[in-house]
Parts: C-alpha cells; structure tokens; sequence
C-alpha cells in the first residue's frame, strides 16, 4: 500500500501539481531546548561537498542539508517540490517546465535562478569536471547528454535551458515514466557559477562555501569534524528550528556506540549495522532509541569481470553460491536485513522480483553446485583460487569479510587475504579497477528498479564491477521509454535473469537502516525507504 501512495503522488506530481512542503513539524505543547544542535556521525569523511563530483552516501548526506534541488521527500519518500514550486508536461512528456520559487536565495544572498541549474548540469556532463555521476544525467535521456559525455558535443547543447530566471526547461529524447523522482538525487541540485569560476577547487573550503540549502558550511577540519549553520537565506527558513549540525566522521562502530552511550552523538550513522552482540542489549535497554528502516539498497561484492579468474562467470557463481547468506545476516547483522540472491531489493516501489533457481536450494545444495563450477574452471584442492577482497574500513565489513572467506576456504578451498582501505582510497581502488573481488554497496538514487539496474550497464560510470553485456544494455535501454508498469517490470524482470545468469556480483543482503536517535530529538522520519532526511526538518526537544 505504502508503494502505490508513493507511485500515485509521484504520477500526481509529475503532471504539475503540487504538495505540501516538509518542514519542522513541532507538535503543541511541546517545550524546546534552548540549544537547538545535533550531533550526527556520519561514519566517514567524506571524500567531496561538490555536488556534481560526489558519488558516496558520506557526500550526498551532507549535500542534501547544503543544497537544494528541484524536488525534495517527505519522511515516507514520497515527492515534494524544492526550488520548484510546480512543473509542466509536453503531451509526449519530453519536455518539462519547472517554475522556480521566487524566494529561493542562495547563502551569500544572490537569488537561485534557472540559470545556476543549466549551469550546475552542463557542469556535470562536461568531461572536464570528471564527474563520477555523469552517467546519472545520460540515463535521464535529457537530450545530448550522450554525445557530451562522449565528447561528441558541447556542454551548452544538453536540453536544459533557463526561459527566464524562474522558468526552467528540460528537453528528453525518450519520455522516462520517473524522471521527476530522479531528479532528487544531489547531482542535479543547483551550483553557483560566480562562485566556482572565482575560487575553482576551493569553492567548497568553509571560507568560500555558497549553497542555496538550509544549512551552509562554516567549518571543516578533516577527519575530525564538519560544522553545518543554518541558513538565514534558505527560503523556508522561518519553518527551520535547529540553528546547528555537527557532522562526525567515525568509522568505528564501536567508538560510535560509546560516544553515543556518552551523550556525544545524537543521531548514529546508519549505513552500517550496529554489532549484533550490541543491538541485542540496545533492545532490551532503550528500544524506543532504536530506528529500523527497509531499504532501497543491496550489500554486495563486486567481481573485477576484467580481471583473469574474474572474467569467467562460473568462478563468480560458484563464489556467489557458496555464501551462506542466512548466517550472515542471522548472526553478524542482525537487524532486519533480508538475504540477497538478486540485486533489486523486494522493498523497491512497483517491483516483484523473480526469485533465482539457485535461491530455492539449500545452502548445501548451493556449495555442491559450487565445487563442481569451480572444478570445471580448473580450481580444486590440488590448485587452490587465492585472490583479495578489498573492504572500507568499518567493524561489520570486516566481521563479514572474516566470515565470507571463512566460507570461502571451507567449502572450496579458497585462500583469500583481506584488504582495508579508509573511504577515499577504497573509492580510488575501486575507480581504477585495482582490485580482484571488492565489498560493495549501492542504494538507490531514486525508488524504481533501474536505479539498481542501471548500475551494471556498460557506460555507468559506478560499474566498477567493469561488467558489459549488449544484451543487457539494450533491455535497460529500451526500458526507459515503456510507461506501462507491468511491461517495464518484464524487462527488468529478463534483464536479471541475464544477472542471475552472469553474476557479475554476488548480492549477500538487501539492507535496513538501523538508526540511534536520542528521544529528545523530534523529526527524524522513520519510513524513508531511501534513508533520506533532512534537518530543516527535524528540531531538539527539553530534556
């Protein structure tokens, strides 16, 4: 039921009319603290706070609080307007028109206008911002972004153009049934040409920081701490209760929970499960702090298809077989994660997904179909598989790398050393293709299958899996022009079986987000099946 509420007002919206927009929400009689800040541990440091060079949940959590897009969610994730108050549609729906609020300022004073997200997106697709998430933009079919990307055309030929300074309009070359819904995602909020074009680089250090969000940047001493202050410009200001967030880079689950315990942290990270031994005494001790969220995501492993054994689809399955998923997500998770064997989670909005034959065995089934899989590429006890698996740093990677090459040897005899990278290196490795096996996580820019789909294309820029399959590409391709639901969902549904087929990665879990809150903090949207939140609209309750 949730996931048709959220599909209707999606299609309600899509068509131009408007909602109500999200703010604190303080219910009467409630008293205030006087000090209104918010201590969150955002579990890395990120690697960037330019929007359209961002590519990681560290960034785009963040960026949500200093920027401000086109749309935005509500606390259920379903679409509201941002700096578009509404939008209109071509007959085809190729073309759009967004009418951009007035009001809408950037931190420095100068007003957003259409303009700045011309700018921001050209920006994203020219290949000299090398831009991680220039891909996201080419598979919205906004007109040219293909030949930009490809150095084909100029970044001035992408369809977006500004008619005046409130009146934005986006030219599609093939209709896309959810592209208002994709264009929540921090890569097409706007950006300040002014203010790039005069400090280049350093236009994201605090002293020369300008967003058109809530909150701006006031201070950032790396690995340490970032400092967000509220936004006296922000349009909606009036509505914004918290004046201040102090943003943690902890990646330590461990020291997380201490601090949290210690009255240091009010909101935990998130992305990564507490330990479980933890959780269950949390259960007993303060369940009304514990927040537990499905969500849009898959935790997985990336196969480097590139790389020799990788490059052979029997080597990948067998591994994929011979993880015991249930033990995983029974033992060292733990927190309503549910088994993966398909990259599109079951919670995802309009989406059945077909269950895999293999996912029907039993886990000694699995291993059997393992070793011979493995003994017809050449591998057995006589001539062992050794690689390494690359994880970032965080206790529950490593808990699960332990366990996944514990039944890795176990069942077919593979040795593999385990690698720990800090977050900006780990993306590194990963962009370079400088790994064999690599833990991973993608969670989606928006809540429809593609957004997972989409990432194992050939030209998405995150496909650091380096997967490629033209039958693939082209079932995700002309995917995007079918408006029809039920149709759409039978070509994503052959497009995973070419997946389940290749196993270009091994899905281990669909993820949950299981959240710290300090009760005394009101807002915090429990139901956002994308883990999107905002602090404009949250505040800080007397306690």
């Amino acid at each position: 039921m949730h996931k048709k509420t959220s599909l209707a007002l999606a299609i309600l919206l899509a068509a131009g009319l408007a909602a109500p927009v999200m703010a604190a929400k303080v219910p009467a009689g409630t008293e205030l603290a006087a000090k209104q800040e918010i201590v969150f541990n955002n579990g890395a440091e990120p690697a960037t706070l330019d929007p359209q060079k961002m590519e990681g949940t560290p960034e785009s959590r963040i960026a949500r609080n200093l920027f401000e897009g086109l749309v935005i969610q509500d606390d259920k994730g379903n679409i509201l307007p941002g700096v578009a108050t509404s939008w209109d549609v071509n007959d085809n729906n190729t073309v759009f028109t967004f009418h951009l609020r007035d009001d809408a300022k950037w931190s420095n004073g100068d007003p957003v206008t259409a303009g700045d997200f011309v700018f921001a997106w050209q920006r994203a697709v020219d290949p000299k911002t090398a831009s991680p998430y220039s891909w996201y933009i080419e598979m919205t079919t906004m007109a040219n972004a293909s030949d930009i990307i490809n150095g084909k055309k100029s970044p001035d030929q992408l369809g977006v153009k500004a008619l005046d300074d409130h009146t934005l309009q986006v030219v599609l070359d093939k209709p896309i049934p959810y592209f208002i819904r994709m264009l929540g995602h921090t890569t097409m909020v706007p950006a300040n040409k002014k203010v790039i074009d005069q400090w280049g680089e350093k236009w994201t250090s605090p002293d020369h920081f300008v967003g058109n969000g809530a909150y701006t940047l006031t201070d950032w001493v790396v690995n340490e701490r970032i400092v967000l202050k509220r936004n006296p410009n922000y349009w909606d200001d009036k509505d914004t209760v918290v004046n201040q967030i102090t943003v943690l880079p902890i990646e330590s689950e461990n020291s997380e929970l201490s601090r949290y315990k210690a009255g240091e942290i009010d909101i935990t990270n998130g992305s990564t499960p507490i330990a479980i031994e933890h959780f269950r005494q949390l259960k007993k001790d303060i369940p009304d702090q514990i927040h537990t969220t499905g969500q849009v995501g898959t935790y997985y492993y990336s196969f480097n298809n590139k790389k020799a054994p990788f490059d052979d689809a029997r080597i990948r399955k067998a591994l994929s077989f011979a993880i015991d998923r249930d033990v995983i997500t029974d033992k060292i998770t733990g927190q309503g994660e549910i088994p993966a064997y398909a990259f599109v989670p079951d919670i995802t909005a309009g989406f059945t997904p077909v269950v895999p034959a293999w996912a029907k065995l039993t886990q000694k089934e699995r291993v059997e179909e393992a070793k011979k899989l493995m003994k017809e590429a050449g591998y057995g006890p006589d001539h062992p598989l050794s690689f390494e698996l690359l994880y970032n740093t965080s206790d529950n990677h490593k808990k699960i790398a332990i366990a996944v090459a514990a039944m890795w040897k176990q069942s077919l005899g593979v040795n593999v050393s385990l690698v720990n990278q800090e977050w900006k290196t780990y993306l590194a490795t990963e962009r370079a293709g400088d790994f064999q096996v690599a833990r991973a996580g993608w969670v989606g820019d928006y809540n429809e299958a593609s957004t997972m789909l989409d990432l194992l294309t050939t030209a998405n820029g995150n496909n650091y899996a380096r997967y490629s399959n033209p039958e693939y590409d082209m079932l995700m391709a002309d995917s995007k022009s079918v408006v029809d639901e039920t149709k759409r969902n039978e070509m994503y549904n052959q497009a995973a079986k070419l997946l389940d087929r290749d196993m270009p990665v091994a899905p281990i879990y669909q993820y949950s987000t299981t959240r710290l809150v300090k009760p005394y903090i009101g807002g915090y949207p429990a139901a956002n099946p994308e883990d999107i939140f905002y602090f404009k609209d949250m505040y800080v309750a007397k306690h």
